[in-house]
């Protein structure tokens, strides 16, 4: 059984390859803007609003796995890991159908959705060219997302860095080939993005087949019974993943209306907000990181009866993040155009990026500990309850971004400040409750 006393070390253990996956990733999308940075500001922000429409889908699957990853989580931790195989496998066919639902639905209504929202008809052809290919990687995603919910729901993560390195190279390269028009290859442009990120997520996904077929005990973990469609099984994930599912769709919901809104203000304002999203997922995904392992942990060491040191074990995530995440910032802060340079060499543009740039890196403060909690909350089983903390946290963020950004028309600044609401009453609500109410026995 696996020693469930968690230091410093052992955390950062679990969450370094969590951590190098997703800033691998984030080379990902550092790839996708570079390149596309240098085709136009028009391209640049249709990537931006087009990318953050595919994630809200995207939320959809990526919140039912982690209603699944809990679920494996307790198991771990109760040691019957012959119940997570079929967890795994009910969860990838469910969102498969989902992935086949959601691209057609997409190639119906997706140019009536974009055409009601977007203001500037350049980037709605531009946005449409892009989603017109990358919602196929639907089919490959959501398999994905089980996968790396099953390696974190045991605490092995090794792979997960492995996976992100397969993703990336193949990104990278395909980037520069169907984008510009490389070796023989057809000039794309935006499309290009689009393909190259479908086939290095297809890659991704064999990678995590081949890895499980030969280094996983197949009948330690219940593979060794192909079970594609159970009732019973799906219905028990469903009354995690409903609530998780619910939750992530609202959050990136809201932080879709908020590019919306900044595209009402004018294309280089969406310009602005699409380099600095991109620069902020640098500190998040430590936070993330950091709060993907405090989820699973807080399932095993619930499911081995150790919910004592829950807390004790989130505090030290805390603690860990804020060591890791303020170094990064604080070498961001010294060199502003150094990061910014990176995704454009417009000085006029990273000039008038400056002010919100500076705002931008303050919301980590306010976003570790508030997501941590967070998914202890989630991880402790009570999604019904997250969901509400997310509902009411969002409802004040998107009141927030209504006043500031479309009624008040504000600087960008003003706009990026406005997460700090959305951290801060996402924080209050996950602590009351942590502290004040019984939250360890929730069976699952």
């Amino acid at each position: 059984m696996v020693k469930m006393l968690y230091n410093y070390s052992q955390i950062w253990k679990i969450s370094y390859p969590i951590l190098i996956a997703l800033l691998i990733q984030q080379l990902i999308g550092i790839t996708d803007t570079a390149f596309l940075g240098r085709l136009g500001e028009i391209e640049l922000g249709a990537s931006a609003i087009a990318g953050v429409y595919y994630i809200m889908f995207f939320m959809l699957g990526y919140g039912f796995s982690i209603g699944a990853q809990i679920i494996i989580a307790r198991r771990n931790g109760e040691c019957a890991q012959e119940k997570i195989g079929p967890i795994v496998y009910q969860g990838m066919s469910f969102l498969f159908l989902c992935a086949i639902v959601f691209i057609i639905l997409n190639l119906l209504y997706a140019p009536q959705i974009m055409h009601l929202i977007l203001s500037s008809e350049k980037i709605y052809h531009s946005s449409l060219e892009y989603l017109n290919i990358r919602i196929f990687g639907f089919l490959f995603t959501f398999l994905l997302v089980m996968w790396r919910a099953f390696y974190v729901g045991i605490i092995d993560t090794k792979v997960i860095t492995y996976n992100a390195l397969v993703m990336l190279f193949a990104n990278v390269i395909l980037d520069y080939l169907l984008i510009f028009g490389k070796f023989g290859f057809p000039e794309m442009g935006i499309k290009g993005a689009a393909l190259a990120s479908v086939l290095s997520e297809a890659l991704a996904l064999l990678h995590f087949f081949l890895y499980t077929s030969y280094h996983i005990n197949h009948s330690q973990f219940g593979f060794n019974h192909l079970q594609f469609w159970n009732p019973k099984i799906l219905k028990e994930i469903w009354s995690l993943s409903s609530w998780t599912t619910l939750q992530s769709f609202i959050s990136i919901a809201v932080w879709f209306f908020f590019f919306i809104a900044i595209e009402h203000l004018g294309e280089r304002e969406l310009a602005i907000s699409n380099i600095l999203r991109s620069i902020s997922s640098f500190p998040y995904m430590i936070a993330a990181a950091l709060a993907a392992t405090a989820n699973s942990l807080t399932g095993n060491l619930i499911g081995c009866g150790k919910s004592n040191q829950v807390m004790k074990t989130a505090n030290a995530i805390i603690i860990l993040g804020y060591v890791i995440g303020l170094s990064v910032e604080s070498f961001m802060w010294a060199f502003p155009n150094l990061t910014m340079n990176i995704y454009t060499d417009d000085l006029s543009l990273i000039a008038e990026s400056r002010n919100a740039f500076y705002v931008m890196l303050t919301l980590y403060i306010t976003t570790l500990p508030a997501i941590v909690l967070f998914n202890v909350v989630s991880g402790s089983g009570n999604t019904r309850l997250s969901t509400f903390m997310e509902l009411f946290s969002c409802a004040f963020y998107f009141l927030t971004i209504w006043l500031i950004v479309v009624r008040l028309k504000s600087d960008i600044a003003w706009g990026w400040g406005c997460e700090h609401i959305y951290n801060i009453i996402l924080f209050i609500s996950a602590y009351i409750y942590l502290k004040k109410f019984k939250w360890c026995c929730k069976p699952i």
